[in-house]
């Protein structure tokens, strides 16, 4: 699995600051009501970042139950055993999407938000997750798609620089244009598939993109001729478009449903 983004304790805290956002409360949301997960189950996070899903779902498993988080930061490992401290049944361990260190058929559910479109080869990640999930299992998984990015701007050719750089930090753009027939090679069964907006039309702490673009902003500084001076000014934009309610943010997460069955 590659990234271009290091999550250091920072990039960490900042991400964690997007998660809390009500519009990734409610992609969470989603993403919970459509796993079903049942008292007892063995669950995996693939990718489990901060830990916000895992922590709830382990309260869905409950005592009786397993939710392992895995993930390749250590800054993210750290963070989500601190926020599972003290819940038996929640445990993370340091690990590739693409190296699953778990036997076959071990988990009754596994679910996956925003780590596979930094897979390089996605039928084999797949194959690992068909390999651990036993037949009947429930996955989710959801990525971005992002060429349904639209953010307003006065300076479109900053903008276009600044996106340029930020599409070195994963190897899928598009990846939820291709993850339908990559299931059903892998094993599995479509059961629901629908996309999730995160659509801000005014800037504020509580908006997802507010953090999203720092993180851009952090990332593309350096980049593709994209200086910090550049960076900084292409943030800032945004503070101005929303004081005068000019502000414009929409981007499409899709949220793919399926089950084992070979």
């Amino acid at each position: 699995m590659t990234s271009g983004i290091e999550f250091d304790a920072a990039a960490t805290r900042r991400l964690e600051a997007a998660y809390l956002t009500s519009d990734v409360i409610g992609q969470r949301l989603e993403v919970l009501n459509a796993l079903e997960v049942r008292p007892g189950e063995r669950v995996l996070d693939i990718g489990s970042g901060p830990g916000l899903l895992a922590e709830a779902m382990a309260a869905a498993v409950g005592p009786d139950g397993c939710v392992c988080g895995i993930d390749t930061s250590d800054a993210m490992l750290a963070r989500a055993r601190e926020r599972c401290e003290g819940v038996a049944q929640a445990r993370f361990e340091h690990a590739d999407a693409s190296q699953l260190p778990f036997p076959d058929a071990d988990f009754d559910v596994a679910v996956s938000t925003q780590v596979y479109e930094y897979v390089d080869d996605m039928p084999a990640a797949l194959a690992e997750l068909a390999r651990v999930v036993r037949p009947s299992g429930r996955i989710a998984i959801l990525d971005t798609d992002y060429d349904s990015l639209v953010i307003h701007t006065e300076d479109p050719e900053r903008m276009r620089r600044v996106l340029l750089a930020w599409d070195d930090h994963f190897v899928h753009r598009d990846l939820p244009r291709a993850l339908s027939p990559l299931l059903r090679d892998a094993g599995f069964s479509l059961r629901r598939r629908r996309a999730i907006p995160m659509f801000n039309p005014e800037y504020h702490r509580d908006a997802f993109s507010y953090h999203l673009t720092r993180l851009m902003a952090a990332f593309a500084a350096g980049r593709r001729g994209v200086t910090r001076e550049e960076a900084d000014a292409w943030l800032a934009e945004f503070d101005t478009l929303g004081r005068r309610g000019a502000y414009f943010f929409s981007l499409n997460r899709y949220l793919f449903v399926a089950e084992r069955v070979t």
